[in-house]
């Protein structure tokens, strides 16, 4: 058979397939270490993309004595001049509240106690008053004065109270007083370079209310900065409650009891319906005791007996009116146990007496003892002694002495 008749024979294979071991291939032919130098990529490029270890904490601030020495000065100063902007306040508020209050005098109370018929009413009420009375005490002008009070506050305080009320004015105060002292405070840590926690913690030891017991109506300056509202604050609900007290005490609008202003006005007018008879008059219409008052005339002066003693029945009330403003005026403004800015005197000052320090006193030297002559010798004058001489001229003298007489 010729060599045409042989089958071709294919190409002879690699001696790896030649002994039967495939050759490695990955996905789509690539090569088979491919795939973890890949992995090993991304494991690389995933550490270098992941955060480090946090750094440390900075060291700790160390804030200078001397530097607390001055943020106390200034909180301390910061904590007088915020009472500025809150006395601005009160002082506006409070100017307003007296114009009302003489405004509905003018326009209502004098104008209702001085008419004829309140006049006649009062009578009628005075002589109720004076009925089974058989005690040598006439409780007449402390009822009738009671009822003028009743109706001064009814006619005159309340609608005023609507317009302006003094305790709401005494809350918004303070709180301007804690917005101003606030802002001071931040700009004095930030002036000192002062950590805001170390700073917290100072203001924590510095007392704003000091009432206890109980504790709790004690605050820290801290605590009185971060109230809101300050009326969850059971210190301030303590420090509103003594103020509140004093204004009672120095008859302020919360007083419940007489006003000598009252006592005055009702006694003036107990006195002019006795004289005018209008007092008897109403005591038989209502069935009084005969002879409560001497009867002057028959039930009342008359319209044009009044409307001529009108004008001094208002002068009477009015400084009556004037009086009893001026008593409320005191304890609501110039008292300052009582007053709207009572608080925040109260907050100033006992900040500023916690971080002064005490003024050094001057020390009184005692008076130099007087100088003890010493008796002279026996035959020695005290004037023949002259200061002014030395020594060496006495013996300068003396060798003048002891020339001459050798001569």
């Amino acid at each position: 058979m010729n060599g045409m008749d042989r089958p071709l024979r294919l190409p002879a294979a690699s001696n790896r397939q030649h002994n039967g071991v495939p050759a490695a291939a990955g996905p789509g032919g690539a090569p088979g270490w491919l795939a973890p130098v890949t992995l090993l990529l991304l494991l690389l490029l995933t550490a270098c993309a992941s955060p480090g270890p946090p750094p440390p904490p900075p060291p700790p601030v160390l804030v200078a004595e001397s530097t607390w020495w001055q943020v106390d000065r200034d909180i301390a100063a910061a904590a007088r001049a915020a009472t500025a902007p809150a006395g601005e306040h009160a002082g506006a508020a409070m100017a307003k509240w007296r114009q009302r209050v003489q405004h509905y005098c003018e326009t209502d109370f004098i104008p209702w106690f001085t008419s004829y018929g309140t006049q006649q009413w009062l009578a009628i009420k005075v002589a109720w008053y004076r009925l089974g009375n058989e005690g040598t005490s006439d409780p007449a002008a402390g009822r009738l004065a009671a009822y003028l009070q009743e109706q001064y506050q009814e006619r005159v305080l309340d609608p005023v109270v609507r317009e302006v009320d003094p305790a709401e004015v005494r809350k918004t105060a303070t709180r301007i007083y804690q917005r101003t002292l606030g802002a001071a405070l931040t700009g004095i840590r930030q002036r000192h370079a002062v950590p805001a926690d170390q700073f917290d913690r100072r203001l924590q030891r510095i007392p704003a209310i000091s009432l206890a017991p109980p504790p709790a109506h004690d605050a820290s300056l801290l605590q009185f900065m971060r109230a809101d509202p300050l009326a969850a604050l059971p210190a301030y609900g303590a420090l509103l409650d003594r103020i509140r007290a004093a204004a009672a005490d120095s008859g302020g609008t919360d007083d419940s009891r007489l006003s000598p202003a009252a006592r005055r006005a009702s006694e003036q007018a107990l006195t002019r319906l006795t004289t005018s008879g209008a007092a008897s008059a109403a005591a038989a219409i209502i069935g009084g005791v005969p002879g409560a008052v001497i009867t002057l005339g028959a039930f009342g002066a008359g319209l044009a007996a009044h409307e001529k003693q009108r004008p001094e029945i208002e002068a009477q009330l009015r400084a009556n009116l004037d009086a009893s403003l001026a008593e409320m005026w005191f304890s609501l403004v110039e008292n300052p146990s009582s007053s709207v800015m009572a608080a925040v005197h109260y907050l100033a000052t006992r900040i500023d007496d916690d971080l002064t320090p005490a003024r050094p006193q001057p020390v009184e030297l005692a008076p130099r003892p007087q100088e003890i002559l010493l008796p002279a010798a026996p035959g020695l004058d005290i004037e023949d002694l002259h200061e002014d001489e030395s020594p060496d001229e006495d013996e300068d003298i003396d060798e003048e002495d002891d020339t001459e007489r050798e001569q």
